[in-house]
């Protein structure tokens, strides 16, 4: 792997072990003693520490291993990971992640303030000594995920002679592994030379350790990390945790000494040739040790004890992951788009041919590129909670500089969405907490004097509801106040005093352009941007936004959001010489509009669907299509913030299979268009973007 290819999977998983630990410190700050968060910060800190030394990040490497210096006190109960600390470490999380931005030489003030501040939690002879000594594990280990399978690793580990002279704590070392699961430690002194040739700076010693454990490979190399060039270590899965066959199955004594290389083939034909123990024959002709027998027994034992609890329990499917670069991601659905176009050229092409083996090969070709899209778009959605995950710190934060106590719940974290949505969904998700914190929730005191509890919560769920996905943002604040909202519109020239507005119509004045009703501008709010730049980016994504709110007791914003933004069901429907796509999404129903219907509304663009009044829309007239209307139109009943409207047009062909492609540089301000197809016979059909349409239309 080259060196670009390194660092660039450095800062993906160094920002992975940053947003775990990041979740951690906040969860500590709630519950110190946890010991299970204060493993996690742990792990994570370790884990920088190591990749960023060996990927040659060494300013992140040192600063890390202050920190986890700190956690490795907090660990072992020396220490009570209480607010200052938390405080601390966040800061300290921060540099870190500039240092990954490279601000190396920008950041030594802040770098030695925070060591110091770190230093203050550590016992002096730890902060004179600069040593990376392990703290000893925890009294109990962490209790193992009962869906994770318990392996069984065989370790080797022998130190070069001179590996104590760096500093090396080589009993930490063990601690630590010992750390990870349950261990059996054996100790080989088969190097101890003489007394007279000793040297008592030295290492002799190896140690054989079978280990059990729930964590990974590399977590037990880990341990490890900085010691690799100085000794030899070995690590053998020898139990995957799976397997089922009888104990005793296993590997006999002589099979396992082979195995390790303790012993060679002749050793092992020579001792079973006297027909006696195996272990006491090979100790008796000297080809082993006892202690290199007792480790060998004791994986045995292990081995064999770990199966028997597993013959009568059900096996436990434990499924892989690899990485995958987006680009690559973004390819794949690209490529399948096309496919999808090529296979309605071909369903068009033998439907017209009339040849039932051409049909059954289209349909064979359809079934499996319709599989292949779903599956595909499958692996492009990414768990919801990614995103959440970063609003615990944002609200933690806006806590502080607001002066108010403020919780953020979190609900539908496994809810998944289409990664490019999330990675536009972010930023208008960070504006609307904000104004939650900012303008919803009060300040202590005020919540007090209204009967609420001091501390204010902000609840972030999401969940799927048919083919769109649902964002809810709320708050049990004070609420929006309709009547002051409209008296900003008007003091602002937005709206006339004479304008009659619903109460949802006043809520939708927040997202003009420059509204804002905070009483003063701050870091938080009162600027005039913000929520106009909301509702445009969830349009963009082809979504819509709705405001409920109920004085004194809080709001909720609701997003709705399509699950992808690459392929899509449509309704295709015809305009003369035009083909138009409406995303199936979107619409309720089809229904006919007759020029009977027409005279009946008495000029009137109003139709009566299952005895309710619906306005409609023209796309003829919308796009200036010229041609005459056929005597029969059909109606396309979508529904706008509330409201019912219908689309009407000549004629609806049906459902389409619909890849979106972009829209030319061009064409990028027409409204009421958000890109284009292409049909089965290679024409071309514009994608409506039906909210944009009825806003324009609407002129709201």
């Amino acid at each position: 792997m080259g060196n670009d290819q390194l660092d660039a999977l450095f800062h993906v998983e160094a920002a992975e072990h940053l947003a775990e630990l990041e979740s951690a410190l906040l969860s500590l700050e709630s519950d110190p003693d946890n010991s299970e968060h204060i493993g996690q910060a742990f792990r994570s800190l370790h884990t920088i520490k190591g990749s960023g030394a060996m990927a040659g990040f060494d300013a992140v490497a040192s600063f890390a291993h202050e920190l986890e210096t700190v956690f490795a006190e907090v660990r072992n109960g020396r220490i009570r990971a209480e607010k200052p600390l938390v405080e601390l470490s966040l800061e300290s999380m921060d540099l870190i992640r500039r240092l990954l931005a490279g601000e190396d030489e920008a950041i030594t003030t802040d770098r030695a303030r925070l060591v110091e501040g770190l230093h203050r939690y550590l016992p002096e002879a730890k902060v004179e000594s600069k040593l990376a000594l392990p703290a000893p594990p925890p009294t109990s280990p962490p209790t193992p995920v009962s869906t994770t399978c318990e392996k069984i690793y065989r370790i080797s580990f022998k130190p070069d002679p001179g590996l104590l002279l760096n500093g090396t704590n080589i009993l930490g070392l063990l601690e630590e592994l010992g750390g990870l699961g349950k261990s059996r430690v054996v100790a080989c002194a088969r190097q101890v030379p003489a007394l007279g040739k000793l040297d008592p700076e030295a290492c002799y010693l190896s140690w054989d350790i079978v280990l059990s454990t729930t964590k990974s490979l590399d977590d037990i190399r880990d341990v490890f990390i900085f010691v690799e060039g100085n000794a030899g270590i070995r690590i053998d899965l020898v139990d995957d945790g799976e397997t089922s066959d009888a104990p005793s199955n296993y590997k006999k004594l002589g099979e396992i000494l082979l195995e390790r290389g303790d012993i060679t083939t002749e050793q092992l034909k020579a001792a079973l040739s006297e027909q006696k123990r195996v272990g006491d024959l090979l100790v008796k002709n000297g080809a082993v040790l006892p202690e290199t027998v007792t480790t060998a027994m004791l994986e045995q034992q292990v081995v064999r004890e770990a199966r028997a609890k597993r013959v009568d329990q059900p096996k436990v499917e434990v499924e892989a992951s690899i990485r995958v670069a987006a680009n690559k991601l973004d390819s794949l659905v690209d490529l399948v788009g096309e496919l999808v176009i090529a296979q309605a050229r071909l369903t068009q092409l033998a439907t017209s041919r009339e040849d039932p083996q051409l049909v059954a090969i289209a349909e064979d070709v359809g079934r499996l590129s319709a599989e292949l899209r779903d599956h595909t778009l499958e692996i492009r959605m990414v768990p919801i909670g990614t995103t959440f995950g970063r609003f615990k710190r944002l609200v933690h934060d806006l806590a502080a500089e607001l002066g108010k106590q403020i919780e953020l719940s979190t609900e539908g974290a496994e809810t998944e969405l289409d990664k490019t949505v999330i990675e536009r969904l972010g930023d208008p998700l960070v504006h609307l907490i904000r104004n939650s914190c900012d303008h919803g929730i009060e300040t202590p005191q005020e919540r007090v004097a209204a009967g609420k509890p001091p501390a204010g919560t902000v609840r972030l769920m999401a969940y799927h509801s048919g083919p769109s996905v649902f964002i809810e943002i709320q708050d049990d604040g004070a609420g929006m106040d309709a009547a002051a909202i409209r008296t900003k519109a008007i003091e602002q020239g937005l709206i006339t005093a004479e304008a009659a507005l619903s109460e949802r119509e006043i809520f939708k004045l927040i997202f003009l352009p420059g509204f804002s009703t905070a009483k003063r501008v701050s870091n938080v709010s009162g600027r005039g941007v913000g929520m106009d730049v909301v509702k445009r980016s969830i349009e963009a994504l082809r979504g819509a936004i709705q405001i409920e709110s109920e004085p004194g007791k809080g709001s909720t914003i609701r997003l709705k959001l399509p699950l992808t933004l690459a392929i899509i069901e449509g309704l295709l429907v015809a305009v003369g010489e035009a083909n138009y796509v409406l995303p199936m999404s979107l619409v309720e129903e089809c229904v006919e509009l007759s020029s009977q219907d027409i005279d009946n509304a008495h000029g009137n663009h109003l139709a009566t669907v299952r005895g309710q009044r619906v306005p409609y829309l023209r796309l003829r007239d919308w796009f200036g299509i010229a041609g005459e209307r056929p005597e029969i139109e059909q109606i396309a009943i979508t529904t706008s913030e509330g409201q019912r409207i219908g689309l009407v047009v000549d004629d609806v062909v049906g459902q389409h299979q619909t890849v979106i492609k972009t829209l030319g540089r061009m064409y990028h301000d027409t409204r009421g268009l958000s890109g284009a197809t292409i049909l089965g016979d290679g024409t071309l059909a514009l994608i409506v973007d039906v909210p944009a349409l009825l806003h324009n239309a609407s002129g709201i």
